[in-house]
């Protein structure tokens, strides 16, 4: 099962050329099914999880996973979340990567009502990516209310059971895992590895890195491939270092 981790289309950092991004879509809508964690394996599957949940993702990703009926995660922060924003597009999508969350009360960041619209359509569901976006290893990081205010917001806010958590920056060690798996059954993190299934490797389901896309298909290629595959050997054997 393979996973993936994308950012933005059209920013400077992190991201995608919209029409390489639709090209890549439309690959995955013809070769693989996409699934949420909590859902039963299909042939040929793939989870497409998106971090963050900038506000690019509605403006230019949603019409693209309703246009190639793909479904996929969104990891989301709740402390910058507005609940509706009076701003126009060109505002909200006029910031570089490192900018956005300096500048969330312009709409930088989906808003919930953008949220439940997307959750309405069945091609959405909602990931945890902490309360703030806080390094959950860092020495001053409160792990347990980053964990769990983040899950009691969204859930609360949302109506939805958030069960799946995507590692701010990729970063946790065992304790954090730990802690993790105490409120969350899917954790995520990055490495470019495949999961035999949604209980990914001793605990956390990796991700292959899905920015900065040459073409469509590229990720996908069979020396690619082989190449995750290693990775998730060498992991089952040495562990998640």
């Amino acid at each position: 099962m393979i996973s993936m981790m994308y950012h933005h289309l059209n920013s400077d950092r992190c991201s995608n050329d919209y029409l390489i991004f639709r090209e890549h879509l439309e690959y995955i809508s013809k070769n693989f099914n996409t699934q949420f964690p909590s859902s039963k394996l299909e042939k040929n599957p793939i989870c497409l999880v998106f971090d963050d949940g900038y506000f690019d993702f509605y403006r230019l990703i949603f019409p693209l996973l309703k246009e190639f009926k793909l479904k996929a995660l969104l990891a989301v922060v709740p402390k910058y979340i507005l609940d509706d924003c009076p701003f126009g597009d060109e505002k909200r999508l006029n910031y570089e990567h490192n900018h956005l969350f300096l500048n969330f009360e312009n709409g930088t960041f989906c808003t919930y009502s953008e949220l439940k619209e997307m959750i309405q359509s069945g091609l959405v569901k909602i990931a945890s990516h902490s309360y703030s976006h806080k390094n959950l290893t860092e020495d001053d990081a409160d792990v347990t209310l980053e964990l769990t205010k983040s899950k009691e917001i969204l859930e609360d806010k949302l109506g939805v059971v958030v069960d799946s958590f995507v590692f701010p920056f990729g970063k946790y060690n065992q304790e954090v895992l730990d802690e993790t798996l105490k409120h969350y059954k899917y954790p995520f993190r990055i490495g470019n590895g495949i999961n035999r299934d949604f209980g990914g490797v001793r605990g956390v389901i990796y991700r292959v890195d899905g920015d900065n896309l040459k073409n469509g298909y590229e990720v996908f290629s069979p020396i690619n491939i082989l190449k995750y595959k290693f990775k998730t050997f060498t992991k089952m054997i040495l562990g998640n270092r």
